[in-house]
Parts: C-alpha cells; structure tokens; sequence
C-alpha cells in the first residue's frame, strides 16, 4: 500500500463509492472503520490518506503523532473533503498540524478527485525515491569508512617499523607527522560512519557509571593534538565535586571532543579556549567557548546541520562538517540539548551541551571501561589472519620486532588449519574475509581446540556494539577496530582474560 490511497469517511457507502472510483483507475485502495484501524494502516505505509472533516474529532490526535514522527524524508499527503461554508476549527487544526494538507470541498467533480489523488501519489512516489537515495547512501557512507580503514593499518603498522628499524631524531619527528595524519583520518572515517549508523538507527547508547570529571578529562585527551598544534591557552574549570553521571561515556566524550576541536580549528593560533562543567539540580553543563572568528546570525542557524560549514570566500575547508551535527545527535539520545551563541564574526562562539545528571535512585550499570592488560609475558607465537597481504604482513614485521615468533595466512581455511598444527598462543584476525569469515573461523578454533588458548583477537573495520557481541559470540577474546591501537594489542597480547575489548 505504499502507493496506495487510505480512505476514512464518515459512512460505509461514501466509502464504497470511493473505492469503486480509484478502482476504476487502478490506484489501491484500502478503507479504515475505526481509528484504531487507520492507525495501524498507517504504520504499515501508505500513499495518500482521504478523509472527511466529520472525522478528524476521533482522529486528530493519533494523525498529529504519526506525522510528528515521520522520517525526514516523508510529508504524508493528506486529502480532507470539507463541508461548504465557513472553515471549523477541527479544519484549522488540520491544516495547521498535518502538514501537507489539500482541502477539498464537497461536492467533489470526479475528475478533480482522481486529479488531486494522482498528484499527490506522484509526489509521494518521488518521496519513496528520495527515501532510496538516503539508503543507497547511507549503505555508501558504511561501506566507505569500513574500506577506508584497511589501507590506515599497514601504513600504521609501516610508519612503527620505520621507527624502530631506523631510530633517529628526524625518523621519529616524521613518523610522529604520519600518526598525526592518521589520526586525523581515523577521525574523519569514525564520523563518516556515525553518520550512516544514526541514518539506519543502528546506533545504540550504552549507558554506564561516568562522571563529569571523567568526561572532561577524556575529551581533552582526544582535542589535545589539535590544541597543542595551534598553542592554545586551554582553562578547564570543574565543580569542586565530581559529579556523577548515567551516560553513554563514549559518545558523550565524543559530543564534547568534537566541539573543543572545532573551537581548536577556528581560533587563530595562541588564541583563548575554556571548557567549563556547571552543575544545577538536574543538569549538567559543558560549556566551550573561545576567541576564534565567531558565527555570523546565518551561521548560528545552520551550525549543527549535517556538512554546515561556514566559511568566507577562498578560505579552506577544515573538514566534513560532520562534528558538530553528531555532537547534537548524541547530547538528544541523552535527553539533552546543544546550543551555540556568539556575538559576531570575530568575536568568539560559546557551545554548550546540557545532559540530565544521574538522578536519585537511578540504577547504574555495572559496565566500566576497561583499562588495557599489562604488556608483558608477550606471547611466543602469535598467527596473523587477513585477506589484505599488507595489512597482514605489516603487521606481522611489527609484531616479529617485537621479539614474536609470527605466522601469516589470508583466509580462514588456513587459519584453522595453521592453528590445528602449530597451536600458536595468539590469533590475530579480520572478520570480513571471503569464504570463511573471521566469525566463522573462532567459532571453528574453539570447537576444535575448547578452551581458552589460543587467544583470538578480533580486528576489523566495523565497531559499533553489535560488532562486539558478535564477536564474544564467536567466541573472540578482544575485539579492535583498524587501525589498530598498537600499544593496546601488546598489553592484549601478553594478557590471558577473556574479556571483550573495545
């Protein structure tokens, strides 16, 4: 019914006779005789909605909701036969809340019916085409950041041989300029696929024991090579008390990163920034504000818009746009706000993010974040699984540096088979490989060796929360997103739990 007509009248055989019309011109049709029946019809998907102003008493207030929560690219056209004369206030209300609202009075000419119902079904079509697009897109966005990832590992994985095969000054002085660069880009692929997990709703908070204080500490963390690049004066101002918080950590940090960093972008170098945490009775404050070039009353508007950038003629850009956006999607999914304030171009900009603090009462979870196994008693065997030889063989030069013996291999059947008769300490595996998957592969490994050795450690370009449990499931110890954490893999490497890493 997705190009069809929903008809609510106020008689069975005004109705019928409508039905019989559309049928007549091969449109589908389908009739309600209750609310409670238009409701469900409606969030099965339909083209077009007729109905006669008698019934909008019973029906206005479950139309209003459902066109409230519409998707961004649905404007559900709504015919409504109207009564001659003097317009009512259930027809007000109509056209004031429901949007895209055609009124017809009655008697209706046949022809005009059939006219305006074609209309609106031809613009409900190019609607359903703008939903595609949105998907098709969305699909592109995910795709991209997975594919972006590999090609970052082994060009991390070389710029660390590098180093220690060639020790000196100037050697560490350009692996620290190629890091920073791949941070930057992990950074850029990291917001390319929130935006296409927000679009398919595939993201979900995790929401743990936090505090305000750990917030603060840990996005600084993430903006301190933007801030040390451009010197800039950072005040960081705390209630004297931490405060507690119910939150998804990750994504709150990420909120409050992405605004420092972009106060880092758009202030002139030395310049002043302060990030300052206020507590009331039932909220919490972050607020960010610098001596950068400030926002024009146009650029106030459109700040948080998905790729908004402001920016004068022939002056750079500085990015995808993407930061400020996720940073008000994720403050709402806490139940907060996001706000912007400056008093003009080069006068500075002021963010403040406002999220509920843990109220009386209210359980915590249990979930902590988990601190990085100690780096020693690496393993004596470690086996590398990969489809990309170089992401594979990179990392597995890097790991022999380390003192390691390293096997390598590039499809599951191998890996199970390279397990089975050198029994190595550790595996070190991607999941999106053709044929056997990495899924597939540890759930192998551990019907034929159960237990817990080898340890089997999952690293992959997808990250969300689902990845992870698919990966406990299979069976996996740790679990690492690409470009993988170096440092982290060692401590993981030389520990024995089986805890699910992020």
């Amino acid at each position: 019914m997705e190009l069809g007509v929903l008809i609510y009248l106020p008689t069975g055989q005004d109705a019928f006779l409508t039905q019989k019309l559309l049928d007549a011109a091969q449109i589908k049709v389908r009739i309600c005789r209750c609310p409670l029946e238009l409701e469900t019809r409606l969030s099965e998907g339909v083209g077009a909605l007729l109905l006669a102003e008698e019934v909008l008493g019973g029906t206005i207030g479950l139309l209003r909701q459902f066109i409230a929560q519409q998707d961004a690219w649905s404007d559900l056209p709504v015919l409504l036969l109207t009564k001659n004369g003097m317009d009512s206030l259930e027809i007000q209300s109509a056209v004031e809340h429901l949007g895209n609202v055609t009124l017809l009075e009655r008697p209706v000419r046949t022809m005009a019916l059939l006219s305006f119902v074609k209309s609106a079904l031809r613009a409900r079509e190019r609607q359903y085409q703008v939903r595609a697009f949105n998907q098709r897109k969305d699909e592109f966005l995910a795709t991209l950041a997975h594919e972006l990832r590999n090609p970052l590992a082994p060009i991390l994985n070389a710029a660390g041989i590098f180093e220690r095969l060639y020790p000196s000054a100037q050697t560490t002085k350009l692996v620290d300029m190629v890091n920073r660069q791949i941070k930057h880009l992990t950074r850029l692929v990291d917001d390319l696929m929130e935006v296409a997990r927000i679009n398919t709703g595939k993201i979900e908070l995790q929401p743990a024991k936090t505090s305000v204080a750990q917030v603060v500490s840990h996005a600084l963390e993430i903006a301190d090579a933007s801030l040390r690049e451009r010197r800039h004066q950072v005040e960081v101002l705390l209630p004297q008390q931490d405060i507690p918080l119910c939150a998804d950590q990750v994504r709150l940090v990420q909120s409050l990163a992405n605004i420092i960093v972009n106060a880092a972008k758009f202030t002139p170098t030395e310049g002043k920034i302060s990030v300052k945490a206020e507590v009331d009775a039932v909220s919490v404050f972050f607020r960010v504000k610098d001596s950068g070039k400030g926002l024009s009353k146009k650029g106030l508007a459109s700040i948080f818009h998905m790729f908004a950038q402001e920016r004068a003629a022939g002056e750079p850009s500085t990015g995808l746009g993407i930061g400020l956006h996720l940073a008000k999607v994720f403050a709402e999914m806490h139940g907060g706000t996001i706000s912007a304030s400056s008093p003009g171009l080069g006068l500075g900009s002021e963010f403040t993010i406002q999220v509920p603090v843990t109220p009386q009462g209210h359980p915590l979870s249990s979930q902590v974040a988990q601190t990085a196994p100690s780096a020693q008693n690496l393993p004596r065997h470690v086996l590398v699984v990969d489809d990309n030889q170089d992401a594979a063989d990179s990392l597995a030069e890097f790991l022999a540096l380390q003192g390691i013996e390293v096997s390598v291999v590039y499809d599951g059947y191998s890996a199970v088979e390279s397990v089975c008769q050198r029994l190595p300490n550790a595996v070190v595996m991607d999941i999106g490989m053709p044929g056997m998957n990495g899924y597939d592969t540890a759930r192998e490994i551990r019907r034929l060796l159960p237990g817990k050795q080898p340890l089997l450690i999952a690293l992959t370009g997808w990250g969300q929360h689902a990845d992870r449990s698919l990966a406990r499931d299979a069976g996996f110890d740790f679990h690492f997103v690409k470009p993988v954490n170096v440092p982290r893999l060692l401590a993981c490497l030389g520990d024995q739990s089986d805890a699910i890493s992020k």
